[in-house]
């Protein structure tokens, strides 16, 4: 397995090609909802059936971040714990606390 590294002062990570297949695809099935909710829009669908969709689109959503976030702290805070870098414990509560609003 490659090792995925997190440099905190580019802000980039290399990710492994299934870490990087897996968020793709389901960015694009995401996209894939939005268009069809946007279609949904336009062509005067009845407001509960785009809440439904809307609300998938949230779900969807909410998966993604959540395997991003499991990546996140399996990797790059983990080193960084490893590596003495306590101000990363900051940064993921400042992160969560973003995410819950």
């Amino acid at each position: 397995m490659e090792e995925e590294k997190c440099c905190h002062c580019a802000r980039t990570k290399e990710r492994t090609p299934d870490e990087y297949k897996k968020l793709i695809n389901r960015l694009s099935r995401i996209e894939g909802q939005i268009r069809g909710i946007r279609r949904m829009v336009e062509e005067s669908a009845y407001c509960t059936d785009i809440l439904v969709q809307s609300a998938a689109v949230t779900a969807a959503m909410n998966a993604f971040n959540k395997e991003l976030l499991s990546n996140h702290i399996k990797t790059c805070v983990a080193e960084d714990i490893r590596e003495g870098k306590d101000e990363t414990i900051d940064e993921l509560v400042a992160l969560i606390g973003k995410m819950m609003k």
